[in-house]
């Protein structure tokens, strides 16, 4: 899959991939929001290997918005993107899954000044509260939200998601090496859900200074290929 980024500005990571990898393990189907997409990456990979997904998007960045439409027509993904602030768009009908790599960083931590950084980093942008709240209200009822998040607010995230009605019934820890802490948490929650939490086995995402076995198989089922550049 080719994917356009801007040269300057938030690009992808490892964490994208990771998050692919994880949705795609429970199969979506159906009406698929992907939240906060950037440049499209976890969106079209999900859409590309789950052909019964039909695909929506939310991006309120111009800059943004362009990419993804780029990389919607360039990888053949059908593909409706809403453009504005997830918090405050209309939507007309339900969704079976909602997926997100959303702004994580703290309140207190240094924020960038470029703007793109900005917004696709600091959880200022999509406090838990607001964002778990909106989801729920368009998630159809045992329905999947399915995410990523700093591992250190785990706790807050279980919180945030058991006022809005919704628990985690499935979490991975990633680990960049098996000595150090887990530094992301892949969630896997369901609207109404009743059922116990799944604590995966960790994702050790280094081993040593080469990416882990588990990491490479993603990154080579993945198969992306980044362009950065001006459109």
């Amino acid at each position: 899959m080719l994917l356009y980024q801007p040269e300057l500005g938030y690009c992808y990571n490892s964490d994208s991939l990771f998050l692919y990898d994880f949705i795609c393990h429970f199969k979506p189907n159906g009406r698929v929001l992907d939240v906060g997409a950037g440049c499209g990456i976890v969106g079209h990979l999900v859409a590309r290997d789950n052909p019964k997904v039909v695909l929506e998007a939310v991006e309120k960045q111009d800059a943004f918005i362009e990419y993804a439409k780029h990389n919607a027509r360039v990888n053949k993904i059908d593909y409706t993107l809403h453009k504005g602030n997830f918090l405050e768009l209309d939507f007309e009908e339900k969704y079976d899954y909602i997926i997100s790599n959303p702004p994580f960083y703290p309140e207190g931590v240094t924020k960038s000044d470029n703007e793109m950084l900005f917004n696709a980093r600091y959880n200022i942008n999509l406090p838990l509260n607001v964002f778990f709240k909106k989801v729920s209200q368009i998630l159809k009822p045992q329905s999947h939200f399915i995410f990523c998040y700093d591992a250190s607010q785990f706790a807050l995230v279980c919180s945030e998601l058991q006022k809005n009605k919704m628990r985690v019934v499935d979490v991975v820890f990633v680990h960049p090496k098996a000595d150090r802490e887990a530094s992301l948490v892949m969630v896997h929650a369901r609207n109404g859900s009743k059922s116990l939490m799944r604590v995966w086995s960790p994702f050790i995402s280094f081993d040593g200074d080469v990416a882990s076995k588990k990491a490479q198989d993603i990154y080579k089922r993945a198969n992306t290929w980044s362009i950065k550049c001006q459109l």
